[in-house]
Order: C-alpha cells, then sequence, then structure tokens
C-alpha cells in the first residue's frame, strides 16, 4: 500500500523573524477569497450610524389634541348651525318675488311675514336693496323693498338660481297688529359620526435567530440607547407602528362602498375612518397654491387676507397654529419679512422688531409666530409633510391651519361636563379592555411559551378614530 499521488499533504508554514502576514506563515484554509486571517482584519463599528436623524413621525396629535376613552363602535356628535336666517340661491322670479332654493325637507323658507331683508347680487355684492316680506309660500318670497315700489331692474336681472343672496335683519310691524299668522323657528343642528379602525401590526423572530447574539449599539427614537440584538428590529417595528395610529387618523378615508375581504368571514366589512385630510376636504375650508413672497398687498399676503376673510366668516377664533411643508413654511417667512422694510433687498432694510436685527449681526429670517389682523398665528415645520418615505413624496398638501379652541360637552364615562380640543382621538377602553395601544407576546421563543411555534411573536393593536369638530374653522393648504 502507499499514498495516492495527488493526495493532501500536511501543512507547511514557514516562520518569520519580524511580525508581518506573509504568504508563507499563516493558514490558508480556502481559495485565497475568504483566507483565515484576510491578511488585515477590518475595523468593525459597533455603533450603528444615524443618516436619517430622528425617523419618527408622531406627535403631531399629542400637540394640538387629546386621547379619550370610548366604548361604541361610533361616536356621534352635533354642532350648531348658523344663528341668523340667510339664504345665498336667490333669483329674482319677479318685480316683487324672490324664488329661493331649499334643501330637502324643507318646503317653506325660514324667513317670516313683516321680516326686513337685504338682498344683494353674489357676484360682487355691491347690488343691494332692502325689503319687507308680505308673504312666503313654497319656497317663494313675496317682498316690497323700501325705496320702490319694486325690486330694482338690475335685481330683476338676476334671474338665475345663484344669482342672488338675502339675509334677515330685522322685522317691522304696525300698530295694533296681530302675530297669529307668524310660525315660529325651530332651530337644527348637523350631526357627523366617525368610527374607530383597528390597526394591526407584529414582530417576529425564530429561536434559532435568536440564540445568534449579534449585538449592536443603538440610540433609538424613543429615548433608550444601548446595546440590542434582534430586539433591534422589534424596536423598530414598535416605532413604526405608533407612527401608523398616527398617520392613519390623518389620512384616513371613509369607504366609499361595501366591500368585504375574501380571507374574512361574511358578514365583516372595511367601513374605513374620516382622517384630518378628509374631514376638512369635506366640511373645512381648502386654499390651493399659497403664493410665495411679494409685495404687500398682493401674492402671499394678499392670499393670506383671502384666508383671513373666511376665517371671519366662521367661527373668528383667536388662536390658530400652522402646520406646515418646508417650502410652504418658507412662503411664510417670506411673507413676514417682505412686510418689514420692503424685504429683504439689504441688510440695512430687513428690521423685525424684537429680533432687532441690525447690519452687523446675523439675520433671523425665521418666524414661528405674528399677528394679522384680530388673529394669532404659530407657525412650525411638521416633519410628516417633509419626510421623503410619507408625505414628502407627494406634493399635494402643503400645511394645514388648526384652531387652538374648545368645545364644551356632556362625557357620558365621566358625568360632567368637559371641554375638549376640537381635534381628539377617540380610542376604545372599558373597564377590562383597554385598545388605546396593546401590545403581547406569544411564542415559545425569548420567556414566552404560548403555543409550539419555534419563535417569539409581538403582537401591535390600536383600536382608534379621529374626531374633528367644527371643521369650518380648519384650512388646508393644497397645491393646485
Amino acid at each position: 500500500m502507499a499514498f495516492v499521488a495527488g493526495g493532501s499533504f500536511p501543512a507547511s508554514l514557514i516562520p518569520s523573524q519580524r511580525r508581518e502576514t506573509l504568504s508563507g506563515n499563516y493558514l490558508n484554509w480556502a481559495d485565497g477569497t475568504s483566507d483565515f486571517a484576510q491578511q488585515y482584519l477590518p475595523e468593525l463599528y459597533e455603533q450603528e450610524v444615524e443618516r436619517y436623524g430622528n425617523r419618527t413621525l408622531n406627535g403631531f396629535l399629542r400637540m394640538v389634541g387629546a386621547e379619550m376613552p370610548m366604548t361604541s363602535d361610533q361616536v356621534i356628535w352635533s354642532e350648531q348651525n348658523r344663528l341668523h336666517v340667510a339664504y345665498n340661491q336667490v333669483a329674482c322670479t319677479g318685480a316683487n318675488q324672490l324664488t329661493v332654493t331649499l334643501t330637502a325637507p324643507a318646503t317653506i323658507a325660514a324667513v317670516k311675514v313683516n321680516q326686513t331683508i337685504l338682498v344683494s347680487d353674489n357676484a360682487t355684492g355691491l347690488i343691494t336693496q332692502k325689503a319687507i316680506v308680505t308673504n312666503v309660500a313654497l319656497g317663494v318670497i313675496t317682498a316690497t323693498p323700501y325705496d320702490t315700489a319694486a325690486f330694482s331692474l338690475a335685481i330683476q336681472a338676476l334671474a338665475g338660481a345663484s344669482d342672488l343672496s338675502l339675509f334677515v335683519y330685522g322685522s317691522e310691524w304696525e300698530k295694533g297688529s296681530s302675530d297669529a299668522a307668524t310660525v315660529s323657528i325651530t332651530p337644527g343642528f348637523q350631526e357627523y359620526s366617525n368610527s374607530p379602525i383597528i390597526l394591526r401590526d407584529k414582530y417576529q423572530v425564530n429561536g434559532s435567530d435568536a440564540s445568534q447574539i449579534g449585538w449592536v449599539e443603538v440610540a433609538t427614537e424613543d429615548g433608550t440607547s444601548g446595546y440590542l440584538w434582534y430586539l433591534k428590529a422589534e424596536s423598530e417595528t414598535r416605532l413604526r407602528f405608533e407612527d401608523y395610529m398616527e398617520m392613519a387618523m390623518v389620512e384616513g378615508e371613509l369607504a366609499g362602498h361595501v366591500f368585504t375581504p375574501g380571507t374574512w368571514t361574511a358578514g365583516n366589512v372595511l367601513k374605513g375612518t374620516e382622517g384630518l385630510f378628509a374631514a376638512i376636504q369635506q366640511r373645512g375650508n381648502v386654499y390651493n397654491g399659497f403664493a410665495g413672497a411679494a409685495a404687500p398687498g398682493s401674492g402671499a399676503m394678499a392670499d393670506f387676507d383671502a384666508i383671513l376673510n373666511q376665517l371671519d366668516k366662521q367661527g373668528a377664533i383667536e388662536e390658530n397654529m400652522l402646520f406646515l411643508s418646508r417650502q410652504t413654511a418658507l412662503d411664510f417667512d417670506d411673507m413676514i419679512g417682505a412686510m418689514a422694510g420692503g424685504g429683504y433687498a439689504s441688510a440695512a432694510s430687513a428690521s423685525y422688531g424684537l429680533f432687532d436685527n441690525e447690519a452687523e449681526m446675523a439675520l433671523n429670517f425665521g418666524f414661528s409666530g405674528f399677528r394679522r389682523g384680530s388673529y394669532d398665528f404659530y407657525k412650525t415645520d411638521w416633519k410628516y409633510l417633509n419626510d421623503a418615505s410619507t408625505r414628502g413624496m407627494s406634493a399635494q398638501i402643503d400645511g394645514v391651519m388648526i384652531p387652538a379652541g374648545t368645545s364644551t360637552v356632556y362625557d357620558q364615562m365621566l358625568g360632567q361636563n368637559i371641554r375638549r380640543p376640537f381635534l381628539h382621538v377617540r380610542y376604545r377602553a372599558s373597564e377590562t379592555e383597554d385598545r388605546r395601544y396593546k401590545n403581547w407576546i406569544t411564542g415559545s421563543v425569548g420567556g414566552a411559551y404560548t403555543d409550539g411555534v419555534d419563535a417569539m411573536t409581538v403582537h401591535f393593536l390600536s383600536e382608534r378614530c379621529l374626531v374633528t369638530q367644527a371643521a369650518n374653522n380648519f384650512v388646508l393648504f393644497q397645491t393646485v
């Protein structure tokens, strides 16, 4: 018997007189691509590099609202209608007749005999005439102007269904008159509702991966720091779910049709929920194409004054908060700066009062608050609109204006009247079940022994909805 030619031979190492890596003094156990020593060992950084800074987006709703429990599948609230009687879809159908477009189920206008009204055109608001009502029936108001026996020719020419508007400003009666024919007006209210949705997510790691520990030094967005291994991914799943809880309340949409996922039990349907953007688009004020800086009286300031005029027609809430994208925030800075010294043309012309900007010092071109007319505004960037992985991908939404107001309502759970922000979150909860933010662990790994799955699963769940009250006081800035 003998060795087979070409077989394996014992390794031969040639020692070196100096501490250096040479081709003959280390073990080569592969083909040169995976050498034992790799000639020089790499320098390994244990700490993670935070190249995107703080990646979380939540916190917006905590700043402007509150969270309160509820026990039902639906939250219903009512909002007051306007106090005074007015119509903006009116046509002149005769020398003394006005036809009002009524919304069902009304058939007779809420205007009463002997009330005094002011009629004006909708195009300019400059054509006006005052009259006294002599008869009301089936949406047709008969009235006699004070200055002439019939409406002016300019009024009579406006015969379109939405050419005119009118409002009641008083009444006039003769001596000894009776009001037996006068009907009372029953105040109405507008009812709104929203339903909570269930948000779910989970993180899972199998037992084999959990047993191979690889430590990573981290500083997480929730304020914790130190060393994590497989829980690093669990931590990011938790942070992402917390963002989802807020983003769903901002972006939520009501389902426009009934659909049943095929994997569900028959009868289960997804209804959706009304988020902040949807509520403002449906019941609030939407401003398209806010302008950048320009001379006073034009551009952004003219746009902003148009917004103030709209707020005057609504609740006229004095304090408001602006949450803006980066570009829109800069447009506001430019708008305010253009009002001081004629703009930014020179350092000598830029003087912003409390900032005390002098030519020799660095100028502060940012503004966190300002006052215009009788309104105070507090401005901040909204990270959600700038992040490249969320609304920063879309240029549709530029910002939102939220009133810093509250409403007084009766809370059935507390049994007393409480003040709630116009914007607040309701979550499902009872004495035995709190679904504001649930998380639990199942599996057979990591200390959990609940089933036969060779893994650890961390579950996340929340059931909530957003209540946007008095949406007529909110403004959504959109790109045209």
